[in-house]
């Protein structure tokens, strides 16, 4: 059985398999083909802080690197942002909209 849990030290990008777009401030991210996500939800939408992460997916820096990045525009420990970015990750991970670039 395939672990959903995030890791610091990975590597994260989209999924092919989902299109996203930004309206109104709001990220929406719809699934493509059958399986991906759950069958009663048909679009996600992500805040603005899930978004700002959501951006920083880009296949080439490790989720240390984010919260590295990231943490010091909010007025939280690095803990706090690391825990914020696992439980984002964690989610998009058990919903299969991103994917893990494997070494």
């Amino acid at each position: 059985m395939k672990q959903n849990n995030a890791r610091l030290d990975s590597i994260y990008y989209p999924s092919e398999d989902i299109v996203a777009r930004e309206i109104e401030g709001e990220l929406i991210i719809v699934p493509l083909v059958s399986g991906i996500g759950d069958m009663e939800d048909e679009l996600y939408t992500m805040n603005t802080t899930g978004k700002i992460i959501w951006d920083e997916l880009d296949g080439k820096h490790s989720l240390s690197d984010i919260v590295r990045r990231l943490t010091p525009d909010y007025e939280i420990t690095k803990k706090e942002m690391e825990k914020d970015v696992l439980g984002i990750i964690s989610e998009l991970l058990k919903r299969k909209l991103i994917t893990e670039i494997k070494p």
